[in-house]
């Protein structure tokens, strides 16, 4: 039987104002007055979790509880996500990519991909497979996937690799049988050796200490991110991504952003139905 959920609590104009504005400073993603029913149920279910009666008691709560915060952030973390998706970038990434990467490496030099967000793990996944099935070098080099969230919760399911079928539902069946093992309720697990090639890391795409210590990579895909944030969000998130990138490395967004209007750092490419950016 599913529990009920939580009735929304009512919160001032002061509130939801504080809320957002804590929301912002940890996350860069904007939630204000327009979001106030989807804010209300949030800061209501983690304060019947706590016990807490008022929202001046949760706010105090929060600004002194770092694990709280944690909790509140990773409640408010959109995780929209599906195998192959997008996955005109994926093709791209194999056909055009990765061999202009690798014009400038030896075989079995490191080839590193970055995924963020990764959600519960099916983009970071899905780089993988899309590898394995189409990219004939694939063996050659020592590749490397990263798949990182803000969202601490994600990643503990990223790292099951536990999907639903609408999670697969992109996925040719070939793909499907070779590399995920059925489970009951119509799910499936991606096999031991996929989860043990992907690094699952907690990163938070505005603050620098958090990516730094990552390295520079080849390809990074941040997709439907930026979308959520302000100008001045979005910023700190292109430089940011500027210096995770190896000199001449790809940075893929969703089909609605573009780095153009943010940043000079990088300059567009179009790889037949893809733009791409590539760091100058």
């Amino acid at each position: 039987m599913t529990a009920a959920p939580a009735p929304a609590v009512a919160l001032t104009d002061a509130d939801i104002a504080a809320i957002g504005a804590m929301l912002y400073r940890w996350t860069g993603m904007i939630f204000g007055a327009n979001k106030r029913y989807y804010i209300e149920r949030r800061i209501a279910d983690r304060m019947g979790r706590l016990a807490l009666t008022t929202p001046s008691r949760y706010f105090d709560h929060v600004s002194r509880h770092l694990d709280e915060r944690e909790a509140l952030i990773n409640a408010f973390t959109i995780n929209e996500t599906y195998f192959y998706r997008e996955d005109h970038q994926l093709a791209a990434m194999s056909r055009d990519m990765l061999p202009e990467i690798v014009r400038h490496k030896k075989p079995g030099d490191h080839v590193r991909i970055w995924s963020m967000p990764c959600s519960t793990g099916e983009e970071s996944y899905s780089i993988a497979l899309w590898l394995l099935e189409n990219w004939a070098l694939v063996d050659a080099y020592h590749v490397e996937i990263v798949g990182s969230d803000i969202d601490t919760a994600a990643l503990d399911l990223a790292r099951e690799g536990r999907f639903s079928a609408r999670s697969l539902a992109k996925l040719p069946r070939s793909v499907l049988e070779a590399y995920f093992e059925p489970e009951h309720h119509h799910k499936r697990r991606i096999i031991g050796d996929l989860r043990e090639s992907v690094r699952f890391t907690n990163a938070n795409i505005i603050d620098p200490g958090s990516v730094v210590g990552l390295g520079r990579f080849d390809i990074i895909l941040c997709r439907n991110l930026l979308i959520y944030f302000d100008d001045g969000s979005r910023l700190l998130a292109a430089n940011n991504l500027h210096g995770a990138l190896a000199d001449g490395g790809y940075l893929c967004l969703g089909h609605s952003e573009s780095m153009t209007r943010i940043s000079d750092r990088f300059e567009m490419v179009r790889f037949g139905d893809a733009i791409v950016y590539r760091r100058r």
